[in-house]
């Protein structure tokens, strides 16, 4: 089919954490890596086929996938006991990929436009006449992630996450989330929507789903983004780049179609019931233009999704100043409480 190329601009940009934002995915293959080697060495080093499994779902859906494949002479809750005890060692250690900083700085520096109502599109300090008129570019956080796992994997990192108000994060066991509703159907997706749109400005039109921008690594949560009828951009791991490759599967991806048959089974053994999800809609079809992958978040190309971003001499201005000093302090205000609480 010809791909779609008639998008409105994105007003907002909705994003995965673990392997999109923080290397946490090598981090969680290290730590299942060290326990299969040892309680079982026949099945070290995890596979990326089953790695690609476990990627971007819920905590209990992924563990049911692993131990249903590992078959460990150990109980479950062991293995949680000893899996958790190197996360949290691990984890302390997390870093941001590669430009995730310059990427969320300069959606973050969006704001300008909200700023200057009398605002125009700028090149190298140039007013382009011809531009559309810039917007914000609103931003969330969408992780399968829980809680307890967010502040170990962010606390040492706040200024990174700073451009995410508290109101627009939704975690992985956020109770507006229904049980069994995690990636890769779309609820988180369409929860994060939610909390932008439940906080815009007064009198800017709320934001629809084709004007998001998804961000994901994994194939679970590249279909949860098409199943909620967002654009998506897929950037995930190298490796697992290469086993998809490998089964010629990239496009499927893209469509969110890698996991129809699986959806197809449940809803035929009635799992499927009562809107659990819309299995009989097909998140997206191949070549559909909904979809792009990026092997990095390096040089992102904003023009082709109608971003427009501020000159960076504006970051200095006083109004920018004063709005990105309030916005750190909700967080860290944020986090304080949260740690005072436990």
């Amino acid at each position: 089919m010809a791909p779609r190329t008639d998008f409105p601009p994105v007003r907002a940009c909705l994003f995965d954490m673990d392997g999109l934002l923080l290397d946490t995915e090598d981090i969680y293959t290290l730590c299942v890596n060290e326990l299969l080697r040892k309680h079982k060495k026949e099945k070290f080093p995890l596979p990326w086929s089953i790695k690609a499994q476990l990627q971007g779902r819920p905590g209990p859906a992924a563990l049911d996938i692993f131990h249903n494949w590992a078959d460990l002479p150990i109980t479950r809750e062991q293995y949680k006991e000893e899996y958790y005890a190197l996360q949290a060692q691990k984890f302390q250690h997390t870093t941001a990929l590669p430009g995730v900083e310059e990427l969320l700085q300069k959606l973050g520096s969006t704001r300008y436009w909200d700023l200057k109502e009398d605002a125009s599109a700028t090149t190298n300090g140039a007013t382009d006449k011809h531009a559309p008129k810039p917007h914000r570019v609103h931003i969330a956080l969408a992780t399968s992630s829980h809680e307890a796992n967010f502040r170990m994997k962010t606390n040492h990192i706040q200024e990174l996450f700073s451009v995410f108000e508290t109101h627009r994060r939704v975690l992985g066991d956020d109770k507006r989330i229904p049980e069994g509703r995690g990636k890769p159907l779309p609820d988180i997706y369409l929860i994060a929507l939610k909390t932008i749109n439940d906080s815009l400005p007064e009198g800017e039109k709320p934001i629809t789903p084709e004007e998001c921008l998804v961000f994901e690594d994994s194939i679970p949560g590249v279909e949860a983004g098409r199943r909620a009828g967002m654009r998506v951009v897929w950037c995930p791991h190298p490796m697992l780049k290469k086993e998809v490759d490998k089964n010629g599967d990239a496009k499927l991806v893209l469509a969110g179609l890698l996991n129809q048959a699986d959806i197809e089974k449940k809803k035929a053994q009635g799992g499927l019931t009562n809107g659990n999800v819309d299995a009989d809609d097909k998140p997206g079809e191949i070549d559909d233009g909904w979809a792009d992958y990026l092997p990095s978040l390096l040089d992102f190309p904003y023009e082709r999704y109608g971003i427009q971003i501020p000159d960076a001499v504006v970051d200095n201005e006083p109004s920018m100043v004063e709005t990105a000093k309030i916005d750190e302090g909700e967080v860290l205000q944020a986090v304080q409480t949260e740690v005072a609480d436990n």
